[in-house]
């Protein structure tokens, strides 16, 4: 139920007035899906924007009959807002890599609602910066060790949707091959890494909760500051 839905914990609305969050909710649209199903067609981005209420996705772009995974996003984030303001098609699609709870606010409604709060306006600015920063500094880790770009990976992730709350820090068990394809190394060297990382007790796989448990997040995030 959307009345169930706190949705200033979004860090895209954490700013927005209370009028605009109760609005977005009141005309949002619910959509609930089982892992691995197609959330976003290539085709349908610029329709509306998405916000996760629960559950992780990954984007991926096609190339002919190819894909690939681009992105790994979770709890609170939200997708298809490039789409929506400057309308230019797509060749990438959203699959669930879990469950997954939406809520999508239509193009023409989001538009006019973000123009009309300007703290709205000003938050998605920094939110897209920042994204843009991490698409930056990956680039500049390209040349890094690939333990280097996994460590840097997996922090990012629990920076990102990690529960403060919780004693040790966790994300959902994302699929190597997608975890991979992230950090853009090989699927071979990821595995080694990942089994290196749980040998040294610095993560542990939790199969029961189908998470990743960062047991040693502080040398984790040592070896992913080693650009």
């Amino acid at each position: 139920m959307k009345k169930d839905i706190v949705i200033d914990t979004f860090p895209l609305l954490i700013t927005s007035s209370p009028e605009t969050r109760e609005w977005l909710l009141n005309i949002a649209t619910e959509h609930d899906y089982p892992s691995g199903r197609a959330v976003l067609m290539e085709d349908a981005w610029g329709n509306a924007v998405y916000f996760i209420v629960s559950g992780w996705v990954k984007v991926r772009r096609t190339h002919g009959e190819e894909s690939f995974t681009i992105a790994i996003l979770g709890p609170g984030d939200f997708f298809g807002e490039m789409a929506v303001l400057d309308e230019s098609p797509r060749s990438t699609d959203v699959v669930s890599l879990s469950k997954v709870k939406l809520l999508s606010v239509s193009r023409e409604s989001f538009l006019q609602i973000l123009f009309q709060d300007s703290h709205l306006h000003h938050r998605m600015l920094q939110l897209m910066v920042g994204r843009i920063r991490q698409i930056n500094l990956r680039l500049q880790m390209r040349l890094s060790p690939p333990a280097v770009k996994l460590a840097h990976i997996l922090v990012s992730l629990t920076d990102s949707y990690s529960q403060e709350s919780e004693q040790v820090q966790k994300i959902f068990n994302i699929p190597l091959k997608d975890l991979a394809e992230v950090t853009e190394i090989s699927l071979e060297e990821t595995t080694k890494i990942m089994e290196k990382l749980a040998e040294k007790e610095w993560i542990k796989i939790d199969t029961a909760n189908n998470t990743i448990n960062l047991i040693n997040y502080t040398q984790l995030a040592v070896l992913a500051s080693k650009i």
